[in-house]
């Protein structure tokens, strides 16, 4: 059984026009090299609250819509599966989910995985639960015969998500991430934490760098599991994307 997957990069950017043009180059570019599935990052059409922008409050949702029907549009058109990071709208005070739409290649959305752990604390005011509702289900889809599941950023740390996916029978993990534009002073934080002695030897120079590429080889390798990574490219950006073969 054989599936070509790209796994996608760019540097993801408030302007959600310019990250549709980037989503649509790399889906053609995808298709030219034989990918049959084509997986993008975290909050890569919206742009990550918090870190492209400060909050939804004057957030062009139409526009969202609007370049989300160009990508479905284009995946038929391709006749491509897409995994799509994106925000997903709720109904009334309630914050947006954190989301991965699966799109299958007649350019329908066949799912959606909304991030199950958010970073924040109890009061909801600080990182990701100042601005995303968490998720509260998983998501699990076949692809050319290939049953696959799908992760975002911080889920990582729970390896417990892994096991669960690999009892319902996942043998394809699309796990995105957005660890970018930390700008200067996270950036600064973050080094001055792992300490250069750290950053020599493992080659990274941030607390994710270092943390996040071993650990998805270890998830891959304990459940037996091939794993797709990607990461935003914008400045100050963790670590580049990469794939893990099960």
């Amino acid at each position: 059984m054989k599936l070509v997957i790209a796994t996608c990069q760019f540097p993801v950017d408030k302007d959600i026009n310019r990250n549709t043009r980037y989503v649509i180059q790399q889906m053609r570019q995808a298709k030219d090299k034989g990918a049959a599935v084509v997986h993008f990052s975290e909050g890569c059409l919206s742009g990550y609250a918090g870190s492209e922008f400060k909050s939804y409050d004057k957030f062009n949702w139409d526009l969202l819509y609007s370049c989300s029907e160009q990508v479905l549009n284009f995946a038929r058109e391709l006749k491509m599966w897409v995994i799509l990071g994106s925000s997903h709208r709720l109904s009334g005070k309630h914050k947006p989910h954190n989301s991965l739409y699966i799109i299958n290649n007649h350019g329908r959305i066949v799912d959606r995985y909304d991030k199950l752990f958010c970073v924040g604390d109890k009061s909801e005011s600080t990182d990701d639960l100042a601005h995303y509702s968490p998720g509260s289900h998983f998501s699990v889809f076949t692809i050319n015969g290939v049953k696959c599941g799908a992760l975002i950023c911080h889920d990582f740390r729970y390896q417990e998500l892994y096991r669960e996916y690999k009892r319902k029978g996942v043998k394809l993990m699309f796990h995105s991430f957005h660890v970018g534009n930390y700008g200067t002073r996270k950036w600064r934080k973050t080094l001055n934490y792992l300490g250069p002695r750290v950053r020599k030897v493992k080659g990274f120079i941030s607390t994710s760098g270092v943390l996040t590429p071993p650990t998805m080889q270890t998830y891959a390798a304990n459940n037996y599991m091939w794993v797709s990574s990607n990461n935003t490219s914008a400045r100050e950006s963790a670590f580049p994307s990469f794939f893990c073969k099960g």
